[in-house]
């Protein structure tokens, strides 16, 4: 069981997210770690290949920093990487992005599944495992919050706020996993020692034959034309009790509509 999971260098959320010049996000003056959705999506591919047999390549598309989010992968136990990097992806849409994904996929065979997590935590658009699947030409299962391998088949439950409903795909496939279907493991210290060994390629557009127009922020379909900083947070209202507390309490609730 091969299987490529797809991982994604972020801004921290934890610190002070911005845009650069061209309103791309500002990837330059923050740091950055592993999309923590995408952890879920590394955990599931190792306990299937742990399971099946077979091996984790972790692949990932950006800059020199992102090669961050593969040595992470590989720490928690994925075999090798795969780095796309060229300076003509910068401000790519989903469209670009996902087009350079499958033609990544394609260039290191057919493996058994494509794994993505749920989405990005900096761009939270969730539609790239859509649009690799389509490319690929595989059936997908997206946002399973739990899945089974067995043999040449893949069942997965999607939840709704609604109902939920079971999903088969026969191999290969794309998958994407939501937070709910197992807890990551963190890198031990023999998994980091490890990774340290472990092969990552490194890939530019013309190893994958994708012409440099067909990416980047000029050939982008949806651009950020402005942005506003987020205002910054006012102090709230402090209520002393003196014994009216409750009273005061449905009366700040009552004027702020929200009872």
């Amino acid at each position: 069981m091969n299987i490529v999971v797809c991982v994604k260098h972020v801004p921290d959320a934890q610190g002070e997210r911005g845009f650069s010049e061209d309103n791309t996000t500002d990837r330059e003056n923050v740091d950055g770690l592993l999309s923590e959705l995408d952890e879920y999506a590394v955990e599931e591919a190792l306990k299937i290949v742990e399971s099946e047999g077979g091996e984790v390549m972790a692949l990932t598309v950006g800059p020199a920093d992102a090669a961050e989010a593969v040595k992470k992968a590989l720490q928690m136990g994925a075999d090798k990487g795969i780095h796309i990097s060229d300076d003509a992806i910068a401000g790519s849409d989903a469209l670009a992005t996902s087009l350079v994904i499958a033609e990544a996929v394609k260039k290191v065979g057919q493996p058994d599944i494509v794994m993505f997590g749920l989405a990005s935590t900096d761009g939270g658009m969730s539609v790239i495992p859509a649009m690799v699947a389509e490319r690929l030409g595989l059936p997908q299962l997206t946002q399973v919050s739990t899945l089974e391998v067995s043999g040449a088949q893949a069942t997965g439950r999607r939840d709704s706020d609604v109902a939920s409903e079971t999903v088969v795909a026969s191999l290969p496939a794309v998958v994407s996993v939501t937070d709910q279907i197992n807890e990551p493991r963190y890198p031990s210290f023999k998994g980091i020692m490890a990774a340290k060994k472990k092969p990552v390629e490194e890939m530019s557009l013309a190893d994958l034959g994708v012409d440099a127009g067909q990416v980047g922020l000029d050939a982008a379909a949806t651009k950020v034309l402005d942005t506003t900083k987020r205002p910054p947070r006012e102090q709230g209202e402090i209520v002393t009790d003196e014994g009216d507390g409750g009273t005061k309490l449905v009366e700040f609730l009552s004027g702020a509509k929200l009872i």
